[in-house]
């Protein structure tokens, strides 16, 4: 029997990412056997620890809430089933695809954003904190699985996908992976197109999870158009169909209204731009993976809705503003006392702080809290602040 090559990329188009056209790794290792290059980086991701940790790290609803809301590996998932399938309508490279979807929310801390928000409020003196570059920091760095090296050493295009965001602060401490925030390059189509579903992902499940939650309701959603089109054609094609099972419905319409209309805009633009390779994708003026200007707009409606109706919703914010208070508390025992985080933690933290200072032993605590997972942050603050709590 004669098996195809490794690294050959069968049905991509030419300007897709592929092995052989491959920036590589940070450390040297000898080609997979029966995979590809982004093979093995997704199969890392799903290895890892961090990934496993996503199941208890909450998207909108702390995790405890409700067993059938959205989490962190569920939305991740989820973003990688999207995106794989615009990826092979565009024939570009699915497992690369696959590989950033399943990582771009890696570095994220417990209680959605409202921890973000708060770790970034406590490190601010220190140099801030944001999500992406606690991805990178973590597949580069904070992984501890290999004997030959730290992270999972992951490719040069899955480690660029990840980081979506970067100042240029941040960007001139990356070397070549911050090179395109400074001189206003595109990542690869992969990149751009994981980027786009993840928004497609979570506008789309919040919309699902708000009304499970009874945060939001039918009558006010019909007031935003990309609810209310699939909204009619459902209750149009199906007027006896259940609640639940409506809301599904609408829910899956609108993800494949938006992954069609992507789809086809891109191809429209691909097709102007006709890209000859990657490098030529990279210095374009704009991204090619985009919207319609009529779909933006619904998405953008869509985004304003969630923002102003779920996310701002008083029972929101009081689970929020508590996720605030367990992560801030957090923070500010851990940097005034170090010998009250577990040994593993508090021998990174001294790692860091024996380089950078006092900024070293606040990154190693900002590492141990945006690893935790949302009960055993609640667990931590329980036995560092509750005298009934001796262990």
């Amino acid at each position: 029997m004669n098996l195809p090559a490794q690294g050959i990329d069968i049905d991509l188009a030419p300007y897709a990412a592929t092995d052989s056209r491959s920036r590589g790794r940070r450390h040297s290792e000898p080609k997979p056997a029966y995979r590809s290059e982004f093979q093995r980086d997704r199969d890392r991701i799903i290895h890892s620890a961090a990934f496993r940790r996503l199941e208890y790290k909450t998207q909108v609803f702390v995790n405890h809430e409700g067993d059938l809301f959205r989490t962190r590996l569920t939305h991740s998932i989820e973003v990688a089933q999207i995106a794989r399938s615009i990826a092979r309508a565009l024939h570009l490279n699915e497992d690369l695809t696959e590989a950033i979807a399943l990582a771009h929310d890696l570095g994220h801390t417990p209680f959605g954003h409202a921890g973000q928000d708060a770790l970034n409020a406590c490190m601010k003196p220190y140099g801030g904190f944001e999500h992406n570059l606690q991805s990178l920091r973590v597949v580069d760095e904070l992984e501890e699985r290999y004997a030959e090296f730290s992270g999972l050493n992951l490719t040069f295009e899955a480690r660029e996908g990840i980081l979506k965001h970067c100042s240029p602060v941040h960007a001139r401490e990356l070397g070549e992976l911050g090179e395109r925030f400074l001189t206003h390059r595109q990542p690869s189509l992969e990149a751009q197109l994981t980027d786009l579903a993840d928004a497609i992902a979570y506008n789309s499940h919040d919309v699902d999870d708000g009304l499970r939650a009874r945060l939001i309701d039918i009558e006010t959603l019909n007031e935003i158009r990309l609810f209310r089109d699939q909204y009619a054609e459902v209750r149009n094609a199906y007027p006896d169909l259940n609640l639940r099972r409506t809301v599904h419905e609408v829910v899956r319409r609108m993800i494949n209204r938006q992954v069609v209309d992507l789809v086809e805009t891109s191809i429209q633009r691909l097709h102007a731009a006709a890209p000859a390779d990657i490098e030529a994708v990279r210095t374009h003026a704009q991204p090619l993976i985009a919207y319609s200007d009529g779909m933006r707009e619904q998405n953008l409606e869509l985004k304003r809705f969630l923002r102003h109706s779920l996310y701002q919703h008083y029972r929101v914010h009081r689970m929020t503003a508590k996720a605030g208070r367990v992560i801030t508390s957090l923070f500010e025992a851990f940097i005034d006392d170090p010998r009250l985080l577990p040994d593993e933690a508090r021998e990174h933290s001294q790692r860091i702080e024996a380089v950078m200072g006092l900024s070293g032993r606040a990154r190693g605590v900002a590492d141990y809290i945006a690893g935790m997972t949302d009960r055993y942050a609640i667990t931590e603050y329980e036995r560092v602040y509750n005298p009934k709590e001796l262990t």
